[in-house]
């Protein structure tokens, strides 16, 4: 499936800016069940410093602003050639050891939440990949997909105890219990093509599990399925502050600052 996606994203302050610092993880590369075949990012308002891979082989783009201008935009598009792979990622790669994605993060901590869902799981099911398949039926019973209920600060435990929450929360609940039962996992950042629409407000988040010797495996547990070819990859880290499309700091007296984020993924 060659599907077609436009990404653009709007920071307004309410004061100029002294200086600011982000770091983008936005360019998604060719690897197992994807191929790139355009990719281009453009910044107004700012401009990119330098281009480097992180400790997970994620392209990150550093972009740098200041002055009189209050708004800085970060657009990009591209087009990506997909496969249906049933989730199935491959071998590990990257900069990072296996060991490391067997860490707890802040977001991913376990506790007695994460202890409670996974009670069983390794005794009473054989096959590692059924497990993980029960694992995300018990995440998604557990966590309601509702809008905001919790935010990009919420733990795992936190999700749970409330009982709501969306794709990243769904995502950091199966990492963490997923390292409790003993295997890496990681968080996915990319995008989804909808059935029923077109544009969209967020980038899309889901979890992977490394099972020998197949290597990793992706779950959505939001739509309860393994990523398909309506599916790309773009970033992976130990939770959502590793992966996340945009990250960083600005200095200055701008007390107030307005995201607007604006996607469209369309199969061509």
């Amino acid at each position: 499936m060659r599907l077609k996606i436009q990404h653009r994203t709007t920071y307004t302050y309410s004061e100029p800016v002294a200086y600011g610092l982000q770091q983008l993880r936005l360019t998604p590369k060719s690897r197992h069940g994807q191929s790139v075949l355009t990719w281009q990012t453009q910044v107004e308002g700012g401009k990119i410093e330098l281009e480097f891979d992180d400790q997970h082989a994620n392209r990150v783009e550093l972009m740098s602003f200041s002055g009189e201008g209050h708004d800085v935009v970060v657009s990009c598009q591209g087009e990506i050639e997909t496969a249906d792979t049933n989730g199935v990622v491959g071998k590990h790669a990257g900069f990072a050891p296996l060991w490391y994605f067997e860490r707890q993060t802040p977001r991913t901590r376990q506790g007695a939440g994460i202890r409670s869902l996974v009670k069983g799981l390794n005794t009473e099911i054989d096959d590692p990949i059924a497990r993980f398949h029960a694992l995300s039926d018990r995440v998604r019973e557990a966590v309601t997909y509702e809008a905001g209920k919790t935010d990009v600060t919420t733990t795992a435990e936190e999700a749970l105890s409330i009982g709501a929450g969306v794709c990243q929360d769904h995502a950091h609940v199966f990492i963490a219990a997923a390292r409790q039962l003993g295997l890496p996992a990681r968080y996915v950042s990319g995008y989804l093509l909808m059935n029923d629409r077109v544009e969209q407000e967020a980038s899309h988040g889901w979890a992977e599990v490394h099972i020998a010797p197949i290597g990793w495996i992706g779950f959505d547990v939001s739509n309860e399925i393994c990523p398909d070819e309506r599916y790309v990859r773009v970033a992976t880290g130990l939770d959502y502050s590793e992966a996340a499309p945009i990250h960083g700091l600005h200095f200055g007296e701008a007390d107030g600052e307005s995201l607007g984020v604006d996607i469209q993924v369309q199969q061509q």
